[in-house]
């Protein structure tokens, strides 16, 4: 018997005599087909034709009976598909013994990411480059120069290894110097219970977590100028509620006001935080859906002096308003809390957070002690002219731009009021009126064009007023219109 590989596709194997009256069958009703009975001749050449696609040779001799015949060549058949199907079998690879490799993929709004074969290591590589341009408005009596500068250069490196451990690293090359942003491992026990230990952000301000690259404004606001940045520490975290209330508590170096912890701990004094966050109507239709509001905050103790233990806060135009005398230390206890909440309904969002912090200090002159309680508010709002939604982690365009075919992609209009006040006790002894303003009250206004979910332009222009920080009484005004070019994935 002689086969060759068919152009259609292995049959099961049947019954010898079902194999048969199917076989009959087909062929009555083919002849059926016609309206004529089909003659002996016809049902021979037609199996003949069968024979020969399945390559079979056909058997010399003389026919003594009929329908033995016909059984005999069926027969003959079904042994070769038979034959066919257990040589399939034998050169077709099983799952198991595919080539296993590691799965690579480039996309334009994601990056490039590794996963290996079983899908339990993953490395995804990303970058947030962000070049502004600041410009100052009649700033004669002010110290700031117009420039360009690289604000943000990160490169991040992030994944999971195994099923229990995440990493992520991110150095910061913008600026005079490289440093380290972020640097954490987490061991992920459950969606509800995550440890991670390194140096991340700490859970305090709602816009101070939010990623540089999803803000709306090219600075954040004033509430960030008193919310901690980045510490080391160890912080459990996790989701509970079908993933509607998120929690965060951890022990950190302790940092100042607005700003990174050092790189070890001064003082030998450690920082409690945690933050509470509560989405109800997160996943359903309701038009609350997008309704996010919680409280975070800090305790602990600071002992020192200079930039490490006492904050200096900034305008909107990234200048030094407040700072604390030479004289002045930490002394005590430092405690700050903010309710925060934000809200997004399809095109519209909302965001607004207050906190307060306070902070022990002593002359180190006179000996004197206070209590300063410093706060800073605000309320922002962003609206997106183009119809897509507004969310706290961005927007991305539904058409991108591609000139000539119609594309534009996104344009969001953003606005935001806010304020930073300093406790009147920190005037004369512990900051000078001459130099340091006792108020600020800021206003920005702004447009991002989102041209794919990689590439935004920003412009913002923002004033603020003060309450002293001059000799002659208030500090001048401060006009700002910043740009930004951002590309992140």
């Amino acid at each position: 018997m002689r086969l060759f590989e068919p152009p259609f596709p292995p049959l099961p194997l049947r019954p010898r005599r079902i194999a048969l009256a199917l076989g009959l069958s087909l062929l009555a009703t083919a002849a059926a087909a016609q309206d004529t009975a089909p003659t002996p001749e016809q049902i021979a050449e037609r199996l003949r034709i069968v024979e020969r696609r399945l390559g079979i040779a056909p058997v010399e001799g003389a026919v003594q009976d009929p329908l033995a015949e016909l059984d005999r060549r069926l027969r003959a058949i079904e042994q070769g598909l038979d034959e066919r199907d257990r040589q399939a079998t034998a050169v077709a690879p099983t799952p198991a013994e595919k080539p296993a490799g590691p799965e690579i993929t480039l996309a334009a709004d994601k990056g490039a990411s590794i996963r290996s074969a079983d899908g339990r290591t993953q490395l995804k590589l990303g970058v947030l480059a962000q070049a502004d341009g600041r410009f100052y408005v009649d700033d004669n009596a002010l110290t700031q120069n117009d420039t360009f500068l690289w604000r943000t250069l990160r490169p991040t490196l992030e994944g999971t290894w195994g099923d229990w451990i995440g990493f992520r690293l991110t150095p910061e090359f913008a600026g005079d110097s490289a440093s380290i942003v972020d640097a954490w491992i987490d061991l992920k026990f459950s969606p509800a219970a995550t440890l991670r230990v390194g140096k991340t952000t700490l859970p305090v301000g709602l816009e101070r977590l939010q990623s540089s690259a999803s803000l709306g404004f090219a600075e954040r606001g004033l509430p960030s100028e008193i919310a901690p940045n980045r510490d080391i520490g160890v912080q459990l975290q996790g989701t509970g509620a079908n993933a509607k209330l998120g929690y965060v508590l951890g022990v950190y170096n302790g940092a100042v006001d607005g700003r990174d912890a050092p790189g070890t701990n001064p003082d030998d004094e450690f920082e409690v935080a945690g933050r509470l966050f509560f989405e109800p109507w997160k996943g359903s239709d309701s038009a609350l859906a997008g309704l996010g509001f919680g409280v975070g905050a800090s305790t602990g103790d600071k002992q020192g002096g200079g930039n490490s233990f006492l904050p200096r806060y900034r305008t909107p135009g990234q200048a030094t308003f407040f700072g604390y005398r030479a004289s002045a230390a930490a002394d005590g206890t430092h405690a700050r809390w903010s309710p925060q909440a934000y809200w997004y309904a399809g095109p519209v969002g909302l965001l607004g957070e207050y906190i307060r912090s306070s902070q022990d200090v002593v002359d180190t002159a006179s000996g004197a002690r206070a209590a300063l309680d410093n706060s800073a508010w605000q309320v922002l709002g962003s609206w997106v002219l183009t119809g897509e939604k507004a969310a706290y982690r961005g927007v991305k365009p539904n058409r991108p731009f591609s000139p000539g075919q119609g594309g534009w992609g996104a344009f969001e209009l953003t606005g935001r009021y806010g304020r930073l006040d300093i406790d009147d006790a920190a005037f004369p002894l512990y900051a000078d009126p001459s130099s340091a303003a006792a108020r600020i009250t800021a206003w920005t206004i702004g447009l991002n064009w989102y041209l794919t979910g990689s590439l935004k332009l920003v412009a913002n222009y923002a004033q603020a007023d003060f309450e002293g920080g001059a000799a002659d009484g208030d500090r001048p005004d401060e006009k700002t219109f910043f740009t930004r070019a951002q590309f992140s994935f």
